[in-house]
């Protein structure tokens, strides 16, 4: 896998791909018209932040890049890569259980706060990548 050179893009899957932790400048795309939705991108090596219709989404502290991303009413799936460890926050239902598998690993469950946000802590490194799944319980 490798970095999204255009910052974000539709896959021929339908799911979508994003970010691009190798820059070292604040790079945004804003206008990004997926499933009649409006995304913005904003990335580099320090933080990656995607938002739907001024909506917070996705958020990695370092910055790093995001493969086949689909998010449905039940999970999220995505696949994540970058130069070092990152924080990654995702946007979901308020007070909420879900179930979280890590490399296709369960990896227990996890509450999110009043404002719907769940924190993931991967592990990410050279030509390292981690698939995750949320799934509503």
């Amino acid at each position: 896998m490798a970095v999204i050179d255009d910052l974000i893009r539709e896959e021929e899957n339908g799911s979508l791909s994003f970010g691009n932790y190798q820059l070292t400048s604040k790079t945004k795309k804003d206008g990004f018209n997926y499933n009649g939705d409006i995304y913005k991108i904003k990335t580099f090596n320090e933080i990656t932040k995607l938002e739907r219709n001024g909506m917070f989404v996705y958020e990695s502290v370092p910055g790093t890049t995001v493969h086949e991303f689909r998010a449905t009413d039940k999970a999220v799936n995505l696949i994540v890569e970058g130069a070092a460890d990152a924080q990654v926050t995702l946007e979901l239902e308020a007070e909420k259980e879900y179930k979280i598998h890590i490399d296709k690993v369960y990896a227990g469950k996890m509450k999110t706060n009043l404002g719907g946000k769940l924190n993931l802590s991967v592990e990410l490194g050279a030509d390292k990548k981690v698939d995750i799944l949320v799934e509503k319980i």
